[in-house]
């Protein structure tokens, strides 16, 4: 009973070319196909309802007050914003008065556009036809938020105060420092260079910026906590029941997840399975 697992990277070379032939042929043994776990928010609304609250949830990307990032930002923080706003987004001034976590997604994308980077569209629909062309069983572990209220939500949250300004400094670091390295561990993925990636520093700001929303308290009321770990206890589960089910299945993670010494590797050794690093 094999489990084998794609460590995926990003962001890649948006013009990269995926030989996918040894993937492609691990889905078509296999039975089931694991996807990365995630996050299902259920506000129980309809389609209309939901149009009528996105109104709602413009203005919850705002500060509260009509505060401005200048107002909200360390000076040494704002300076930095201003020099990278100038270079990846140019004279947009509507998003001076954005919360800093939103702005600095906005200025990432941007700035990952410019380099010729993205995020998806490379791995993902490949193995999505490979796990459909070979009929596999598909499971995709969720931790699931029931949302009572959205409106009511949506106006809770757009007066509450974040403490964002970690988020908005990983990801001013990680586009001051890191674009050079993204391409060298997209080229080191590329040819499954294991010591190399493990060798080059990765900072992730997604991790810093998912604390900012699931530590306030606007989280906890609606159980929102420890979200990082729940999503991999859910996908641990899902990995062991295939395990106990199948002869063969795929599932794919971050590589660096599969990287980290206290990563789910780490743990399903730990429950006495045996694991095998690339060769």
């Amino acid at each position: 009973h094999v489990l084998y697992i794609l460590g995926t990277q990003s962001p890649l070379p948006k013009k990269m070319t995926w030989l996918s032939h040894d993937v492609e042929q691990v889905i078509a043994s296999s039975q089931e196909a694991i996807k990365p776990p995630r996050v299902k928010v259920d506000a129980d609304i309809g389609i209309i309802r939901g149009a009528l609250l996105i109104p709602s949830m413009l203005k919850a990307r705002r500060n509260p007050d009509d505060r401005t990032l200048r107002d909200v930002l360390p000076a040494d923080l704002y300076a930095r914003w201003q020099v990278l706003k100038a270079r990846y987004l140019g004279r947009d001034q509507g998003m001076e008065k954005w919360r800093p976590i939103f702005a600095a997604r906005e200025l990432y994308e941007a700035g990952l556009k410019q380099a010729g980077l993205a995020e998806s569209g490379i791995v993902s629909p490949v193995v999505d036809k490979a796990i459909k062309q070979h009929g596999l069983k598909v499971t995709t572990p969720l931790l699931s938020f029931k949302v009572e209220q959205p409106r009511q939500a949506l106006r809770e949250f757009a007066g509450t105060q974040l403490d964002d300004s970690a988020c908005f400094r990983a990801t001013l670091d990680r586009l001051e420092n890191d674009l050079p390295l993204m391409t060298a561990r997209a080229n080191a993925w590329a040819i499954g260079d294991i010591p190399a990636l493990r060798a080059l520093p990765y900072g992730d700001q997604n991790r810093t910026c998912a604390q900012v929303l699931t530590e306030t308290e606007f989280a906890r009321k609606r159980g929102i906590a420890n979200v990082g770990a729940a999503l991999e206890a859910e996908w641990l589960g899902a990995a062991e029941n295939a395990l106990r089910t199948n002869a063969s299945t795929f599932a794919t993670l971050p590589i660096s997840d599969l990287l980290r010494s206290d990563g789910p590797l780490a743990k399903l050794q730990a429950r006495g399975y045996l694991v095998e690093a690339p060769e």
